[in-house]
C-alpha cells in the first residue's frame, strides 16, 4: 500500500478546517494528521506531526500566514508549503513564493483542484491556480532593458552623483549625460527628476543587497 501523504491543515475558521478535513478525508491517498488555527498550534502540530504538506491560510487572525509558512520551512526544510487563500492578488503570491511555497490555491477552488495542487506539492513539483496564474501573469509587463551605459548612469545617480560628476567620471559630455538621462526616465515611465533620482537611490540599494 502506497504511504500516504501526510496534511497538516492551518486556518483560524474551524468551520474550514472542518470542510477541508471532509474534502480530503474522501481521498484515500490523503492523511490529515493535524489542525491549527493559530501560530503556537501550528508549530507545535508541526513538531508533533512531521507532515508532508502543510496547508496554509494566508490571513490569519494572530500572525501573517505567509511569514508563518516561512517559519515551518525553517524548522522542518523538508515540508512542502501549499497556501490556501481567498485572494488572488498577485503580490501575495508572489510574496508566498518568495517565502519558500511550492504552490497557491484558492479557497472557492473546486475541490479537485485542491486535491491537484497537494498531489503536486507532495510529489516535489508546483501548482498555482488557474485564476491566481492568469493574473501574476498578466500583471508582469516586459522590465524595459536600459543599455549598459544607461545602467551606469543610473547606478552613478544612485550613488549621489550629479551629470557633471558623471561626465567628469565617464569622459562624457554633460549634454549626453542629461540625454540618457532622458532616456532613462522615458524607459522606466518616471516622471520628473526627483523621481528618477528616488528610483536611482532605490535601484542602489537592491544592487548592494544582491551583492
Amino acid at each position: 500500500m502506497t504511504t500516504p501523504i501526510r496534511i497538516l491543515l492551518v486556518d483560524d475558521h474551524p468551520m474550514v478546517r472542518e470542510g477541508l478535513v471532509a474534502r480530503l478525508a474522501a481521498v484515500p491517498r490523503f492523511e490529515v494528521v493535524g489542525e491549527a488555527g493559530t501560530r503556537d498550534e501550528a508549530l507545535e502540530q508541526l513538531s508533533r506531526t512531521s507532515p508532508d504538506v502543510v496547508l496554509m491560510d494566508v490571513g490569519l487572525k494572530d500572525v501573517n500566514g505567509i511569514a508563518l509558512g516561512a517559519e515551518m520551512l525553517a524548522a522542518q526544510p523538508a515540508i512542502k508549503l501549499l497556501m490556501f487563500s481567498m485572494y488572488d492578488n498577485p503580490e501575495y503570491v508572489q510574496r508566498a513564493l518568495q517565502a519558500g511555497a511550492r504552490g497557491y490555491v484558492l479557497k472557492d477552488a473546486p475541490a479537485t483542484e485542491i486535491v491537484s495542487a497537494i498531489d503536486a506539492v507532495a510529489a516535489g513539483g508546483t501548482f498555482l491556480s488557474a485564476a491566481v496564474s492568469g493574473r501574476l501573469f498578466r500583471g508582469q509587463a516586459p522590465k524595459p532593458v536600459l543599455t549598459p551605459r544607461e545602467s551606469e548612469i543610473l547606478s552613478k545617480l544612485g550613488q549621489g552623483a550629479s551629470s557633471k560628476q558623471i561626465a567628469r567620471d565617464l569622459d562624457l559630455s554633460v549634454r549626453t549625460v542629461e540625454a540618457h538621462r532622458q532616456s532613462i526616465k522615458r524607459k522606466l515611465d518616471l516622471d520628473g527628476q526627483a523621481e528618477l533620482i528616488r528610483y536611482a537611490v532605490e535601484h542602489a540599494r537592491t544592487e548592494r543587497g544582491r551583492s
